[in-house]
């Protein structure tokens, strides 16, 4: 009985580690699309940020859409992907 105990707690430390290092790589990459978001909206017009708080469904899609038709303005580049995050999405990262 104590080696089946102590094998599952083996293994659910690992997993634990696992975890803990793919919720470190997620909260790096939030941190990332929040900056990246914050220098979008820098560069954007008061029109586009009207219109991207307007519209909560695909909002990128949309602001991609009318970016294209305008020319791109040289914000948004091709293959570059634009994330656009609400203010309530951040993650509690310890």
């Amino acid at each position: 009985m104590d080696l089946v105990k102590s094998h599952l707690m083996y293994a659910v430390r690992e997993e634990v580690e696992v975890l803990k290092e793919q919720i470190k790589e997620l909260c790096e990459r939030n941190s990332q699309l929040e900056q990246e978001n914050a220098v979008l909206k820098s560069l954007a017009n008061m029109d586009q940020l009207t219109q991207l708080s307007s519209t909560q469904i695909s909002p990128a899609v949309e602001v991609v859409q009318e970016a294209e038709k305008r020319g791109g303005g040289g914000v948004l580049r091709p293959g570059r992907p634009l994330t656009v995050l609400s203010p309530h999405s951040t993650l509690g990262c310890w």
